[in-house]
């Protein structure tokens, strides 16, 4: 393998959605590849026909571009080692098996289900590691049928599986470069079946074939494959191929510390597109879920092409990694508050646009959803949304009149005084030549002071009118955003609904 140009894969079986943990072993994949200026493949993984779901071959291309993780080779992009979908690669399962039978590698055993999970039952009962009892094992491979049964079997069309026949007596042992040397005792590795009775592979025989053939020199995948190991180093010794180095993932763990598991959340990647995480966030979140840059390091922000630099296998864990759900929204809002406008507006304008096929809005429509306009509405939101959408539905006063005013608030910042006040301060603000920020503050200072009032008398109130909410960005710049025609328009037909006397009582 020295001089090799790295070649990883990310194998994933077309059942469903993008599991987070699915994306956390593509990512690391990616980077490593990236990072050793290698090539990263995707092989679609549908040897079990009955789990297939349609659609969801493109669905994991789909999320996985999405989020920025684009292979060199794929089913859609193809390559020099195709076909690179399993179901298409039948013939090629068939030759290597019948390899194994031929050298007594391997045997046909028909046993039945019912026979499997009886033989299973009793071993549970003796207290013993359920494995097959090797009833079929034939007489040249140290069993008891003799090839004549066999062969009566096969002429007969009976159905069968093909299993491997593991080595009596040895140790199976390799170098892990997260977790160093791990050793497994054969006794302890069951003869699995090779190739099922409907001619298809199972997940170890086409993987361990695929991954020799594509020319894989680095198989990183999540520590639940690990047990998998000895079965698959067993299938290179008996081909004698040289077996690619083999990294374990760590576990990805809910908070309370148990295994990742859709009961305690979302698990989907999609899940979380849907809330509106970008994938910036999403992959540098997925990224430090077990990596880290080490010791003396204090960024937490990566780009793509920093991860790529910096990604090492070596600085992989062992460890269980908590899925921290507040880490992924802190990253979140640190993407936000650095990306560039024109990206944000490219997000924003389709939701603004869906949400005024819905609404009717009195401010002018080429106002609103012009880029000048947004683009004051991102710079004064920026440090207040958790999600790119909540750039209109977190604060859709810019868009669209209040519906109803915060009745607690209302309650709170309402005296006798207040709408007479509210008043007579829209005609300072409508002789306003410049309605800034900065005169807005200067002109409600001056137009409280003579009359012994703090500034907070006007703010809260004019806040509520112009938002309908007690919170929000500062409010000298909201009101300059929002213009002078819609704050007075907003402050009017508030005075008109707001009546001191109508309020409620505490």
């Amino acid at each position: 393998m020295l001089g090799k140009r790295v070649r990883t894969r990310f194998a994933p079986s077309p059942t469903g959605y993008l599991h987070v943990g699915g994306l956390r072993t593509a990512l690391y994949n990616y980077l490593f590849a990236k990072k050793m200026d290698g090539e990263f493949i995707i092989r679609i993984e549908d040897t079990d026909q009955t789990r297939k779901v349609e659609g969801a071959e493109k669905n994991l291309v789909r999320m996985l571009e999405w989020a920025g993780i684009i292979a060199d080779e794929s089913p859609e992009k193809g390559g020099n080692f195709g076909p690179y979908v399993q179901s298409e690669r039948l013939d090629i399962y068939k030759r290597y098996c019948d390899q194994l039978l031929e050298d007594n590698h391997a045997y046909y055993c028909f046993a039945t289900s019912e026979e499997l999970e009886e033989n299973r039952q009793l071993q549970l009962k003796q207290g013993l590691q359920p494995k097959y009892n090797r009833k079929w094992l034939p007489e040249e491979l140290g069993g008891s049928v003799p090839a004549s049964e066999i062969r009566k079997r096969l002429d007969a069309g009976d159905p069968y599986v093909v299993r491997m026949k593991v080595p009596d007596y040895v140790s199976v042992w390799f170098e892990d470069i997260i977790r160093g040397p791990i050793e497994f005792d054969s006794a302890t590795i069951d003869d699995q079946v090779l190739m099922k009775s409907d001619g298809f592979p199972t997940y170890h025989f086409a993987s361990v074939i695929d991954d020799h053939l594509m020319e894989f020199t680095h198989i990183i995948r999540g520590e639940e494959w690990l047990p998998s190991m000895p079965k698959h180093l067993l299938l290179y010794e008996f081909f004698g191929w040289e077996p690619p180095k083999v990294a374990h993932l760590p576990l990805l763990l809910n908070p309370d510390r148990s295994k990742l598991s859709k009961r305690q959340g979302d698990v989907a990647v999609e899940d979380y597109v849907r809330k509106g995480y970008s994938s910036d966030a999403i992959i540098n979140f997925v990224a430090m879920l077990g990596w880290n840059e080490g010791e003396g390091s204090e960024q937490e922000v990566y780009s793509m092409q920093e991860l790529i630099e910096k990604f090492s296998l070596e600085r992989v864990g062992k460890a269980g990694a908590v899925f921290n759900v507040d880490k992924l929204n802190w990253l979140e809002k640190q993407y936000i508050k650095q990306r560039p406008a024109e990206k944000i507006l490219g997000v924003i304008k389709p939701i603004l646009e869906a949400e005024l096929e819905q609404k009717v809005s009195l401010m002018p429509l080429e106002v609103i959803t012009g880029d000048e306009y947004l683009n004051k509405v991102i710079e004064l939101m920026r440090e207040r949304v958790g999600f790119e959408h909540e750039f209109v539905t977190f604060s859709p006063y810019f868009f669209f009149e209040p519906e109803s005013y915060d009745e607690e608030a209302v309650r709170k910042r309402w005296t006798a005084d207040t709408n007479e006040l509210l008043r007579e301060f829209t005609d300072t603000l409508y002789a306003l030549e410049s309605f800034s920020a900065e005169n807005i503050e200067v002109k409600l200072k001056e137009f409280v002071a003579p009359k012994g009032l703090k500034a907070a008398a006007l703010i809260h109130p004019l806040r509520i009118l112009a938002s309908g909410v007690s919170f929000g960005p500062s409010l000298y710049h909201m009101l300059e955003v929002l213009g002078k025609e819609t704050v007075l328009r907003r402050i009017l037909k508030g005075i008109e609904l707001i009546t001191f006397s109508e309020l409620p009582l505490e």
